[in-house]
C-alpha cells in the first residue's frame, strides 16, 4: 500500500495487486467520504446479512476509486493549486483512491478500468480542467522512493 502525500495532504492511496493481509484493512481515515478497504477471509467465513441504514452525509469533494482490470496507466498528481507533484504507474490489478488535489492520466498500454465515485455526476460542473505537465518534465516514482 502506498500513499502519495504532498504538503501533509494525502492525494492518493494505491493498493498494489500483490498486497495481502488477513482480515479487513481500512486504508482511509474515517472522515473520508469514500472508504477504501481490503478484505481477505478464509473459506467458510460468514459475513452477516445486513442492510445499510439511511444516513445523511455531506460530500464537499469528489473522491474516486479506480481499479485497473487490464493495461498500464500513468497517473500525474497535482496540488490543489494545479502545480505538478509527481507521477506513478498503475498496472493490472492495482487500485487507487484519488482523495485530494488534481490528477491526470496517460494510457501507456490499452486499458480496461472501473471507476467508482460519488454521484450524481455533475458533468463539466464537477471539475475544472487545466493544462498538465509536459513529458520532458515528468517525475515518475515507484512508490518506494
Amino acid at each position: 500500500m502506498e500513499r502519495v502525500i504532498y504538503d501533509g495532504c494525502i492525494l492518493a492511496i494505491i493498493v498494489r495487486n500483490d498486497y495481502s493481509n488477513n482480515g479487513i484493512s481500512f486504508f482511509t481515515p474515517d472522515e473520508y467520504s469514500q472508504q477504501l478497504a481490503y478484505m481477505h477471509h478464509q473459506a467458510g467465513k460468514v459475513i452477516d446479512p445486513h442492510v445499510h441504514n439511511p444516513v445523511q452525509r455531506e460530500v464537499m469533494l469528489t473522491q474516486e476509486v479506480i481499479f485497473i482490470k487490464r493495461g498500464k496507466l500513468r497517473v500525474d498528481f497535482y496540488g490543489q493549486n494545479r502545480n505538478y507533484i509527481e507521477s506513478r504507474i498503475l498496472y493490472a490489478g492495482d487500485t487507487i483512491l484519488l482523495a485530494a488535489g488534481g490528477h491526470g492520466f496517460e494510457v501507456l498500454e490499452e486499458i480496461e478500468m472501473i471507476e467508482v465515485k460519488q454521484g450524481p455526476y455533475a458533468g463539466e460542473n464537477d471539475k475544472t480542467r487545466f493544462t498538465g505537465i509536459i513529458a520532458s518534465e515528468l517525475v515518475v516514482r515507484s512508490g518506494n522512493d
